[in-house]
C-alpha cells in the first residue's frame, strides 16, 4: 500500500521527536541548606519560600527532587521547622550534616558525629519511609583535603548505609539569595532586574562548562547532578531556570536515575583543598586545562543594594 506523502512527513516528524526526546542529556536537581539560604527579604517566611518551590516543581511535573538538611538551623525556629515539613511531605531529603561542617576544617571524629546527630530530624520527616535519606551531600563540596580524611569519611559513609550526592553541575546560586535579599528590601526594581539576567548568564555558561568537562575527562556527556540553594531567590528564578535547563536539552530525572551513571563509581582518592564539583576534582587530578569561560559576578554581588 502506498503511504500518502503527508503520512511519511508526520512519521518522520514523530521519529525526529522521539529522537529529541531519548537523546535528552540527564539531569537531577538538588537542593541545599534546608530550611532556608541566605537572608529573607522583609514579609516573606521560611514556610512561604518552600511552598513556592515546591509548587513551581509539582507544576513543572518534576521527578523527586532531594533538599539536604542542616538541622541545626531548626534551633528557636518554629517557620524553619514549618518549611521542612511541607518539603518532606511533597519531596524526599537527605544528610547534609546537623551544622553544614567544613570537613577542611575539623576532625573525621567530629565530622561524623555531626552526620549522624543529623538523623533523628531525617528519620522524624521521613517516618513513612517512603524515601531513603541515607545520601549526604558534603558542606563546600569538600570532601577531605588529606588522603586520610577522604577515605575515613568514606568508609564511615559506605559502613552505614549512605550514598554520595556528588554534585556535577553548579553556578553558586547561593550567591544571588544574600543580595536579592537586599534589593527587595530596598525595592530596586532596577537591581533586581539584573540580579535575574546576571544570575541566567552566569546558569547558562556553567551549564555548558560542565558539559565541556564531561566530555575532556570521559570522552562523552555523563547523568548530571545540579546543585541549587533553597533561598528567597530560588522561587522567583526558579521558572526561568527550568526553561534554561529545557532550552539546553536537559531532560528532569531522580538522583537515584542520575547517579546509575558509571562516571558516579569512581574516586579521584586524593588530598584536594576547595576542589569544587566532582567534575573540577577530576580536572584537577587529571590534570586537564579548563575551557575558557567567563567568571561569576562576584564582586558585583557583593555590592549590590549595599
Amino acid at each position: 500500500m502506498k503511504i500518502p506523502v503527508s503520512m511519511t512527513w508526520l512519521v518522520g516528524y514523530l521519529l525526529m521527536a522521539l529522537c529529541g526526546i531519548c537523546s535528552a542529556q540527564k539531569l537531577a536537581i538538588t537542593f541545599d541548606d534546608l530550611p532556608l539560604n541566605g537572608e529573607l527579604p522583609p514579609g516573606v517566611t521560611r514556610p512561604e519560600t518552600a511552598k513556592n518551590v515546591l509548587a513551581i516543581l509539582k507544576k513543572r511535573h518534576a521527578p523527586p527532587v532531594y533538599g539536604f538538611i542542616n538541622a541545626k538551623k531548626l534551633e528557636g525556629s518554629a517557620d524553619g521547622a514549618e518549611a521542612l515539613k511541607l518539603w518532606a511531605a511533597a519531596e524526599p531529603v537527605g544528610n547534609h550534616t546537623y551544622s553544614h561542617m567544613d570537613l577542611e576544617q575539623n576532625s573525621v571524629e567530629a565530622y561524623e558525629r555531626d552526620i549522624a546527630e543529623n538523623e533523628p530530624v531525617l528519620e522524624l520527616l521521613k517516618a513513612d519511609g517512603r524515601d531513603d535519606w541515607h545520601w549526604l551531600r558534603y558542606p563546600y563540596l569538600h570532601e577531605g583535603d588529606t588522603v586520610e580524611k577522604r577515605r575515613a569519611v568514606r568508609a564511615y559513609l559506605k559502613t552505614h548505609g549512605y550514598k554520595i550526592a556528588q554534585v556535577t553541575l553548579d553556578w553558586e546560586d547561593y550567591l544571588w539569595n544574600f543580595a536579592y535579599a537586599r534589593c527587595a528590601a530596598k525595592n530596586d526594581a532596577k537591581a533586581i532586574q539584573w540580579l535575574r539576567s546576571s544570575y541566567l548568564s552566569a546558569a547558562s555558561q556553567f551549564l555548558d562548562l560542565g558539559r565541556a568537562q564531561a566530555k575532556l575527562i570521559y570522552g562523552h556527556e555523563i547523568n548530571y547532578v545540579l546543585l541549587m540553594h533553597l533561598g528567597a531567590f530560588s522561587s522567583t528564578i526558579l521558572p526561568d531556570a527550568l526553561d534554561l535547563l529545557k532550552k539546553k536539552g536537559f531532560q528532569l530525572v531522580t538522583l537515584e536515575e542520575a547517579e546509575s551513571d558509571p562516571a558516579y563509581d569512581g574516586d579521584p582518592d586524593v588530598a584536594l583543598h576547595d576542589a569544587g564539583t566532582f567534575l573540577d576534582q577530576w580536572m584537577q587530578v587529571k590534570q586537564i586545562k579548563y575551557p575558557e569561560h567567563a567568571d561569576k559576578p562576584y564582586k558585583e554581588l557583593d555590592s549590590i543594594c549595599q
